[in-house]
């Protein structure tokens, strides 16, 4: 990659950068709302569109998917065409495929739409983070990016409160509809306030996008699937575990030929020579993981054991939101003078306790107000996490790697959302089998609604024990941010 060596001060001696990132950060929050906001519209989705539940589960998973495989590649596509002129493209693809998804009639057709979403949201992201490493002084800069880390926490905690608003006043099509004079504000914004960077040329590691995009795609698709055709033949010759496995080696061969290409690669490894960078990587696919993982046994123990409806079940968890969102800016202030291994370890230690303790009160005798503390809890945890991390990956990085490091960042999140999505699928499906035998991935259709009493118990347990699954896995992201380093505060 070209070193550009620009500065903040390039790009501008007197405009303040912060009406610019304020800009960016509401389209990059709609994208990330969409992210969690449908789980919480998961039954009535299945209901008006007669889907199985494994089937609106790839309504997640269908954009998750979407946005993580070309996210590297549109980052470089930034810096080529320009960062300000990529977002917008992206945003304009997005709130179309909005209109899309909430016009349709068929689960086939809205999976199609979150796809084409998922391709505006992929433009979109990566040059978020890259505009804002270019228009920020390094002095200010961790400060902007806790900013945009803590976006992205709170988005993530608001999706579902949002969505089951507007499923329970409007119906299910509006948690996309109001994507739409969202991203028109968001449009008439960045365009008078983001400002235009310099470009550069660059050579494309097509290979490289195809390999990552076939991996990825088998990998994930066969984890998801499995369970619905018993680990075995999905068509003729092909097996979930040959899925799996040529998804894996295919995942490999493209490690190798990043590490071969001495031309541009698409994710330069040299990267991960930055331990922070590395460590950063590794810990926000957990907490993506986790995050995305958990709305779906939880809104369906909600909506389905409870009775509550898409509005009342979201209710549950404004203790969550509101924890993040009051004390995000405190953390945000405490970035530049704390160890990040502190503040880190604390939230990933918090989250993981506050999943743990919410899948113990998941019973049909649980009062409202026990979901209060462990949701709090969540909120605490996942504000201690999001920006610090966001803020610690790329700050020791050079300029020059700045707009890949950011790829990267973007699409090791969003892989952890997908790995979280179809996990959690699989684990639902094979706790449902158990507890409840005879019910699995295809006669989940018959979930919609309220469910009968005597199976309240057992498909209770059953959701209770696939949220084991997320606390086990923010344990593996508290391991990984004991080895942060103290990084340095100039670039």
């Amino acid at each position: 990659m070209t070193d550009t060596n620009t500065t903040p001060a390039q790009v501008s001696d007197d405009a303040s950068p912060w009406p610019a990132l304020f800009a960016l950060c509401l389209g990059f929050f709609m994208i990330l709302v969409d992210m969690t906001i449908v789980t919480v519209a998961t039954p009535d989705i299945m209901d008006d569109l007669d889907a199985e539940v494994n089937s609106v589960v790839w309504v997640t998973s269908a954009y998750l998917l979407a946005y993580a495989v070309p996210v590297l590649i549109t980052g470089r596509l930034g810096d080529r065409f320009g960062p300000k002129r990529l977002y917008l493209a992206g945003l304009t693809v997005f709130t179309i495929a909005s209109l899309w998804c909430g016009l349709t009639g068929t689960v086939e057709m809205l999976i199609a739409a979150r796809v084409l979403q998922g391709f505006g949201a992929a433009m979109m992201a990566p040059q978020t983070m890259a505009i804002i490493t270019r228009i920020f002084p390094a002095a200010r800069r961790g400060q902007a990016m806790s900013l945009w880390g803590a976006t992205a926490g709170v988005a993530t905690l608001v999706g579902p409160l949002l969505g089951g608003v507007l499923v329970g006043s409007l119906g299910w099509e509006w948690v996309f509809f109001v994507n739409i004079p969202v991203g028109i504000v968001a449009y008439v914004l960045a365009h008078r306030l983001v400002p235009s960077l310099e470009t550069h040329q660059h050579s494309f590691d097509w290979l490289g996008v195809t390999l990552s995009g076939v991996g990825m795609f088998c990998l994930v698709f066969g984890i998801q699937e499995g369970h619905q055709y018993d680990w075995s033949t999905i068509s003729g010759v092909i097996t979930v575990w040959r899925l799996i496995i040529a998804g894996i080696i295919v995942l490999a061969i493209f490690v190798y030929w990043q590490a071969r290409n001495r031309r541009e690669p698409l994710v330069p490894l040299r990267l991960f020579r930055d331990r922070n960078f590395s460590v950063s990587n590794l810990a926000i696919s957990t907490m993506s993981f986790a995050i995305t993982s958990i709305g779906f046994p939880f809104m369906l123990y909600a909506q389905l054991v409870r009775d509550l409806s898409p509005t009342r079940a979201a209710l549950l968890l404004v203790p969550m939101a509101l924890v993040s969102i009051v004390l995000a800016p405190g953390i945000g202030k405490l970035i530049d003078r704390v160890h990040p291994r502190n503040i880190t370890a604390i939230g990933f230690l918090a989250a993981s306790a506050s999943l743990f303790w919410l899948s113990r009160v998941m019973t049909p005798e649980a009062s409202t107000w026990e979901f209060i503390a462990p949701m709090a809890l969540l909120g605490a945890g996942s504000a201690a996490v999001w920006a610090p991390l966001t803020a610690t990956a790329t700050r020791n990085l050079p300029m020059n790697l700045a707009g890949a490091g950011a790829g990267v960042y973007n699409a090791t999140r969003q892989v952890g959302a997908v790995l979280g999505s179809a996990a959690i699928a699989v684990l639902m499906d094979a706790r449902l089998a158990k507890h409840l035998p005879g019910v699995d991935a295809g006669p989940e259709a018959s979930l919609s609604g309220s469910l009968p009493e005597q199976v309240h118990a057992p498909f209770s347990q059953a959701m209770a024990d696939a949220m084991l699954l997320p606390p086990a896995v923010l344990l593996v992201g508290f391991a990984a941010v004991l080895l942060f380093v103290k990084p340095s505060h100039e670039r």
